[in-house]
């Protein structure tokens, strides 16, 4: 008979240790970059600093200064809008592109390639190709007018009150692949007897859809909730490459205007409390995510 605590099986300690040695650098790493990173951030949003960082506390000035500037302002309403509308279209046309893709079509390969390319290309790439496409020298307006619209305008890179949708436009021509790429492979998931069921009992697609497919993909939703959600808070080079945040400041967003403070105008406090509402925004996302994902397991 075993002696107590003496089951033969190696103690839990141990196990995986090979695993668990090759681990350490990457914990490490985010020890010490991301978490000591977004600490140093923080601390130093609350000092003077300009060209070099500083210790020299100045309390919540930093944040006065930011949510009194108009720049600050307009940058946050424009992510607010991309962001909004970003994650309602990339989940619709996405999912509708899976759904289409999941009935067996021909070519399909090839189609999911033609989807997926754009998300390959660079976001500077992607803002220089649809700021020729929507110039109205010689961009989709200036096509439509030589077939005898002479009256059509459409040019929303130049326009302050819709440029942001030009952005828009250029951000959903590049994720909406990848989205639909996550869906499709949510959907290929699912089990053939479910749909076999739904048609037996004459229950109409689309009710079949919303009722019974959409639920079983939570995972997959949250998943892709939380990548597009993060790439809309660090949004940049599109905005950069199209617009340079112009006209004006009518496209500026939060990333561009850290970028600005920290490297052109030799701010780095300002920018530090930039960053810390990015972070911020950030955490909004993904403990909401975290707590959906796994404390619902935990709980289980």
């Amino acid at each position: 008979m075993a002696a107590p605590g003496r089951t033969g099986r190696p103690n839990r300690l141990f196990r995986n240790l090979n695993a668990k040695i090759a681990s350490i650098p990457m914990i490490l790493i985010a020890l010490v970059v991301f978490l000591g990173g977004s600490v140093w951030t923080v601390v130093y949003s609350f000092t003077n600093s300009k060209l070099l960082p500083r210790l020299n506390f100045i309390g919540l000035d930093q944040y006065d200064r930011l949510w009194g500037s108009d720049r600050w302002v307009v940058s946050i309403q424009n992510l607010a809008i991309y962001g909004i509308l970003s994650l309602i279209f990339s989940l619709v046309i996405g999912f509708v592109l899976a759904a289409l893709m999941d009935q067996k079509i021909r070519f399909e390969n090839v189609f999911r390639t033609i989807f997926l390319y754009p998300f390959a290309l660079s976001f500077i790439v992607t803002g220089l190709v649809w700021q020729w496409l929507l110039n109205p020298e010689f961009g989709v307006q200036s096509v439509v007018r030589s077939l005898g619209f002479a009256d059509f305008t459409f040019d929303p890179l130049y326009n302050p009150c819709i440029v942001i949708y030009g952005i828009l436009i250029a951000g959903l021509w590049q994720g909406t692949g990848l989205v639909m790429c996550l869906m499709l492979a949510g959907l290929r998931g699912i089990d053939e007897d479910i749909w076999k069921a739904a048609r037996v009992d004459g229950i109409p697609m689309w009710r079949t859809y919303v009722f019974i497919i959409i639920p079983m993909m939570r995972p997959v939703f949250i998943t892709t909730l939380v990548i597009i959600a993060s790439g809309i808070v660090k949004v940049y080079d599109l905005v950069v490459a199209q617009t340079s945040g112009g006209p004006g400041i009518a496209s500026e967003v939060p990333a561009k205007y850290v970028y600005d403070y920290m490297f052109q105008a030799q701010n780095l406090g300002q920018g530090f409390a930039a960053s810390t509402m990015m972070l911020l925004t950030v955490a909004i996302i993904i403990i909401p995510w975290a707590y959906l994902e796994f404390g619902g397991k935990k709980r289980g």
